[in-house]
């Protein structure tokens, strides 16, 4: 694990938001293999340099990207679940759905970890390589409908490497949707400073919409839904979380600072 750096090493960042929301806040999020995996987070840098809001804004991106998810499988029964840049995360255990095929695609020295940490399930499979390569596509089943998921990946490429990616997906896949967060040019900045007081200033992001429906309109592609992430955490949590992150939520909601963005590819 400690020669993970850059941005590959971001991967615990996550885990250990999860782990604080199933401990502090499981009526909104609860992850129980997340929290079987706390043993791995290595030392305590993460939690002393992280706020009860940079946890939040990491636990409703997934909240809302698992909503998202769960729609698509009820809608389509079977279809390929593809995450990219899967890191750790646990979406395939929380969802507790073997309907759908679950992909997680990631470089191959965090699919090394990913198996010795989680394993893999039965419907589900791990692809190394690189995201911008389309080795991953042609291990997908094309029967079924594919929804991609990046969640907490694009930021960290440019807007011309997304733009490829895109390009990418539409000359090899049919029937596929996109899903993923983003920040607006504001969100950036203040999302930059939180990585690099977590100690991985070699992972600093750059990609950013500050408009979903041009970005669709850029990219061809139909804008499916575009969501903020905090809806649903300040109606449920309404004053259990500090007065700084109930604040802090509301602005970013506000301001479109941190956006879900769902596409049509074809």
């Amino acid at each position: 694990m400690e020669s993970l750096q850059g941005v590959s090493n971001t991967l615990f960042i996550p885990l250990a938001a999860r782990v604080f929301a199933s401990k502090k806040i499981p009526e909104y999020f609860y992850d129980e293999k997340s929290l079987s995996m706390e043993k791995y987070i290595p030392g305590d840098r993460i939690q002393k340099k992280s706020s009860e809001y940079s946890f939040m804004a990491s636990v409703a991106r997934y909240y809302n990207m698992d909503h998202i998810v769960q729609s698509f499988i009820a809608k389509h029964q079977k279809g390929n679940i593809v995450y990219l840049g899967a890191g750790l995360d646990t979406a395939s255990y929380r969802l507790h759905n073997h309907s759908a095929l679950f992909y997680a695609v990631d470089l191959p020295e965090v699919i090394d970890l990913r198996r010795s940490i989680l394993g893999e399930q039965e419907n589900e499979r791990l692809v190394s390589g690189d995201i911008d390569d389309t080795v991953w596509i042609h291990t997908l089943n094309k029967a079924f409908p594919s929804l991609l998921v990046a969640s907490g990946v694009f930021q960290y490429f440019t807007e011309d490497r997304v733009m490829r990616l895109i390009t990418n997906i539409k000359t090899n896949l049919k029937d596929v949707e996109l899903l993923f967060d983003a920040a607006n040019e504001t969100g950036i900045k203040y999302a930059n400073r939180y990585v690099k007081k977590t100690g991985n200033a070699n992972a600093l992001m750059h990609f950013y919409i500050n408009d979903g429906i041009d970005f669709a309109r850029k990219t061809g592609t139909v804008l499916l839904e575009e969501r903020v992430f905090f809806t649903d955490a300040r109606r449920i949590l309404a004053k259990k979380l500090g007065l700084y992150t109930r604040i802090a939520m509301r602005v970013v909601d506000d301001k479109k600072r941190a956006i879900i963005i769902h596409l049509k590819i074809n």
